[in-house]
C-alpha cells in the first residue's frame, strides 16, 4: 500500500432515503437522511479501507451542510479544503426505492452550494502526495464548478496522478441530454479510468456492446475501463488484458451509492497493487481480477444495507467475505 492520497472533486448533498421501498414517492411515509454524493462516497470508500482521502467541495453555511462536514470527516476523509458559503442552500435529494432496490431521484439543486465552488478555491496543497483525481459528470455543468474540476486536473496531471472519471449520469439535472452528452465526451480524455454502466455505455458511447466500445475509449486516452453490471457483476479492461468477476445472490436492500463503492474500493485496490501511471497499462489480468474480486466483495456487503457511507464495510470485513 503506497498510502497516497485520494483527492475527490464534486457534489455532496443529503439523500433522504425512504422508509419504504417497492412504492412511488406518494405512498412514503418517511424519509430518513444519510450523507451523500458520489464524489464524497468515494472518498469514504477509499478511507473506510484504510485509505487516506481529501475532498473539495462547497456546502452551503446551513445544518445540512454541517451535518455532512461532521460525517465525512467521522468516515476518515480530510475535509479541511471544504468551503461554506451562505450564497446558497446545501444540495438535498429524495430518493424513491423500487422493490430491486434500484432509484429514482428528486433534487433540490437550484442552485446548490456546491454549484458555486470556483477554480479559485481549489487549494494546491491538497494534491500533494495524491495517488488519484477522481470526479463525476453532475458537477460538470455551465456553472463554476466545471472550472474547478478542470484546475484540479491540471493540479492532479502535475503530480503524476491517476485521474478517474465516473460519469454517474443524473438527466434530471441537465437542461438536456445533449447538454450532458457533451460535458461527458469533453471529460473523457482527461481521464485515465472510465467507471461506466452497462445501462450509460449506449448513452456515451453509441454502441450497446462493451466490445464495440472499447477501441473509441482507448483512443481518446483512457488507459483502463471498469464496466460495471449489476447483478452481472463487473469487468476491466486494458488494452492488452481483461478480467471478469460475476456478483454473488444476495438479498439487496439498497443500491445507493454502490457505484461508488466499485470505483471507491477498486481505487483503493489498484493503490494497494502499487499501479500508477506508469504501470497501468501493464496491469496483469491476475492483477485486475484481484480487484474486481477484491470491490465485489466491498459492493456485495455495502448493498445489503441501507444507505451508502454508513454500509460501506471496513478492510478486515472485506477480507472476511467469501464470493
Amino acid at each position: 500500500m503506497s498510502n497516497k492520497r485520494l483527492v475527490s472533486i464534486g457534489e455532496a448533498l443529503i439523500d433522504f432515503i425512504p422508509s419504504r421501498k417497492g412504492c412511488d414517492f406518494d405512498d412514503v411515509d418517511s424519509f430518513f437522511p444519510a450523507v451523500g454524493g458520489a464524489p464524497a462516497n468515494v472518498c469514504a470508500a477509499f478511507s473506510k479501507l484504510g485509505g487516506r482521502s481529501v475532498f473539495l467541495t462547497q456546502l452551503g453555511d446551513d445544518p445540512f451542510g454541517h451535518k455532512i462536514a461532521r460525517a465525512l470527516d467521522k468516515a476518515g476523509i480530510d475535509t479541511s479544503h471544504i468551503s461554506f458559503t451562505d450564497e446558497a442552500n446545501t444540495a438535498l435529494a429524495f430518493v424513491s426505492l423500487a422493490s430491486d432496490g434500484n432509484r429514482t431521484f428528486s433534487f433540490y439543486r437550484k442552485p446548490s452550494a456546491d454549484m458555486l465552488y470556483t477554480a479559485d478555491k481549489v487549494d494546491k496543497s491538497a494534491f500533494e502526495d495524491i495517488f488519484a483525481l477522481h470526479f463525476c459528470s453532475v458537477s460538470l455543468g455551465d456553472f463554476p464548478m466545471k472550472d474547478a474540476h478542470i484546475r484540479a486536473i491540471e493540479y492532479a496531471r502535475e503530480q503524476g496522478a491517476l485521474i478517474s472519471f465516473d460519469p454517474n449520469l443524473r438527466f434530471m439535472l441537465w437542461d438536456s441530454e445533449d447538454a450532458l452528452k457533451k460535458a461527458v465526451l469533453e471529460f473523457i480524455p482527461k481521464a485515465d479510468i472510465l467507471k461506466i454502466s452497462d445501462e450509460e455505455l449506449e448513452f456515451i458511447t453509441g454502441e450497446t456492446d462493451i466490445s464495440a466500445a472499447l477501441p473509441g475509449l482507448f483512443d481518446s486516452g483512457v488507459r483502463l475501463v471498469l464496466f460495471t453490471c449489476g447483478k452481472d457483476g463487473m469487468y476491466a479492461y486494458t488494452r492488452n488484458t481483461s478480467a471478469h468477476v460475476l456478483s454473488p445472490k444476495v438479498e439487496v436492500i439498497d443500491t445507493t451509492g454502490a457505484g461508488d463503492a466499485s470505483i471507491g474500493s477498486f481505487l483503493w485496490k489498484l493503490d494497494d497493487l502499487g499501479i500508477s501511471t506508469d504501470n497501468i497499462e501493464k496491469i496483469t489480468e491476475s492483477a485486475l481480477k484481484d480487484a474486481l474480486e477484491f470491490s465485489t466483495a466491498f459492493c456485495t456487503i455495502s448493498v445489503q444495507h441501507k444507505g451508502a457511507i454508513p454500509s460501506y464495510p471496513t478492510l478486515e470485513q472485506v477480507l472476511k467475505y467469501k464470493l
